[in-house]
């Protein structure tokens, strides 16, 4: 398949003439071919007005043709062979083995997403008969189901270019709910997103679908962006990246005239506990496999481990040193962009900077392109409960340890700390006092809690929370991965008295759509 540097407006190919984009190699610095032009006003208004055309038909295809829809997706990226495993390496520096596992991850996602289409429960089929007699007052014949919001703007991230991006966790969910979809590709992988998104158009054409059901755009800075979220048309956001590119577009959304929702994933540094217990059993083990986690990707992970609080003494210190070593004997790597790169030089820059900071392991920056070093510092709770920003996120291969003089302490920090996406507690069970107290802290200020185990790796299921309070996200209430995902595209609607005739199938009494049902409060499979 060729990459031509078009946009995908539904069915047509569209040259934008706006600015023009190149993306390129973060190991090498060159650019790479073909030149892509950026969309203006125009192009985003055509793509939206598309998605909105296509959102009544699509909205009530058939369960059976939805799956089907998500299945030809990932059976195209499956075809695409080694030319898309190829252009994301070129663009994204990630290793050709990392981007084939993330290639089988987004295909998973569509496959989990077409089974809960047709299992049919997002629908929360709901029925309450009439009861005429009830006394003092009759009871309406009253039915729910849940319908699709509308066509949803979906930002391509960085750090994932196939499983967060055309055909990611967002799209993949948005598309199983009934939402069109128009996408924004992240500029540093536009070849690729070029590709995922002529199987997602192929994919449309061949289920018979409305052509505006998928709609890929291109551009530079935020404007294209701004014009996605601001079209009338859109009615949600998907998002993945920075709590300042959050923000921009949250706030965009908010001043519309109707205001939107954006699920936008922004910032975590998914602190890790270790319990004393659980430390002085295993501080060397602890140790190379929390590096492990930080260095993975080069550190670009929303789940990296940004922050670990333990308390001082004989064990930790047997951590640090083991840490130190670990760390010092991690080579540079690759970054994805040169963007990420100098906010990462910048980031550990001013760490080293600060006064109650200590760097354990900080290398000079590399000459060659985009190439960053693990780095380590150590740092005292004290400190860190008055100056919060010393356990601000630091997006790449770095980490904090928090001293703590003693458990009550540690549970102020934890306390103290904003919302995250992970926390991860490493206790034995004479630690379960402890534990216990961390818990319901930890339980409002995170989506998942992991024992004995590091964050990295977001098992793609049905009980996954991939949220968390804000900043993590911008609604706690929600996740961005896992069957739960699609919840975000959804809204309740009530039928009261509506003729049997006219009921739509997923609430009649004969359940043509053969989903679970809950009548008169039972669950009726």
């Amino acid at each position: 398949m060729k990459i031509t540097g078009a946009m995908l407006i539904g069915q047509t190919e569209v040259f934008g003439t706006q600015d023009t984009l190149l993306a390129l190699n973060p190991s090498s610095g060159a650019t790479l071919e073909p030149t892509f032009g950026g969309g203006g006003d125009s192009d985003v208004d055509r793509a939206c007005r598309l998605a909105a055309d296509a959102f009544d038909s699509f909205r009530e295809s058939s369960l059976v043709a939805r799956a089907a829809f998500l299945r030809s997706i990932g059976a195209g990226l499956l075809a695409l062979g080694d030319s898309l495993i190829d252009r994301a390496h070129e663009e994204s520096g990630l290793p050709k083995a990392r981007l084939t596992g993330e290639r089988g991850r987004t295909v998973g996602q569509l496959e989990m997403f077409a089974n809960i289409v047709e299992d049919g429960r997002w629908i929360d089929a709901t029925i309450d008969t009439a009861m005429p007699e009830r006394k003092p007052l009759p009871r309406v014949d009253l039915r729910l189901r849940r319908i699709p919001l509308g066509p949803v703007a979906i930002f391509g991230a960085s750090n994932f270019p196939l499983a967060f991006s055309v055909a990611g966790g967002d799209a993949a969910s948005a598309l199983a709910a009934g939402c069109p979809i128009v996408v924004k590709a992240h500029p540093a992988h536009l070849g690729t997103s070029e590709l995922v998104g002529r199987v997602i158009q192929k994919a449309v054409a061949d289920a018979g679908f409305h052509e505006g059901v998928f709609s890929l755009v291109v551009g530079k800075g935020i404007e294209i962006g701004q014009m996605l979220v601001t079209h009338p048309a859109i009615q949600a956001v998907g998002f993945t990246g920075s709590r300042s590119g959050g923000l921009s577009l949250m706030r965009v959304a908010a001043a519309r005239p109707e205001p939107i929702p954006v699920y936008a994933e922004m910032s975590s540094i998914n602190p890790v506990f270790l319990l004393p217990s659980a430390l002085a059993e295993k501080a060397t083990t602890i140790a190379k496999s929390y590096v492990d986690s930080m260095t993975l990707g080069v550190g670009q992970f929303c789940t990296n481990p940004g922050i670990v609080v333990a308390l001082e003494g004989e064990a930790l210190q047997q951590f640090i040193e083991a840490a130190t070593e670990e760390v010092s004997s991690r080579p540079a790597a690759t970054m994805l962009t040169s963007g990420i790169h100098a906010a990462y030089q910048a980031g550990i820059a001013k760490l080293s900077s600060a006064q109650p900071v200590t760097s354990l392991v900080i290398k000079p920056a590399t000459e060659a392109s985009c190439q960053a070093a693990p780095a380590l510092f150590v740092v005292d709770a004290a400190d860190v409960l008055k100056d919060p920003e010393l356990a601000t996120e630091v997006f790449g291969p770095s980490s904090v340890i928090v001293r703590c003089r003693d458990a009550a302490q540690m549970v102020d920090v934890a306390a103290q700390m904003e919302g995250q996406l992970t926390a991860s507690l490493f206790a034995s069970e004479p630690d379960d006092d402890l534990a216990r107290e961390l818990l319901p802290i930890l339980e409002k200020k995170v989506g998942r809690i992991v024992f004995n185990g590091f964050p990295t790796g977001v098992e793609v299921g049905w009980a996954m929370v991939h949220g968390g309070p804000f900043p993590a996200t911008s609604d706690s209430r929600t996740t961005s991965v896992g069957a739960g995902a699609i919840d975000r595209f959804l809204r309740p609607v009530s039928y009261q008295d509506v003729p049997a005739r006219l009921l739509p199938q997923a609430i009649q009494d004969g359940n043509p759509l053969h989903i679970p049902q809950t009548r008169d409060t039972v669950l009726k499979a």
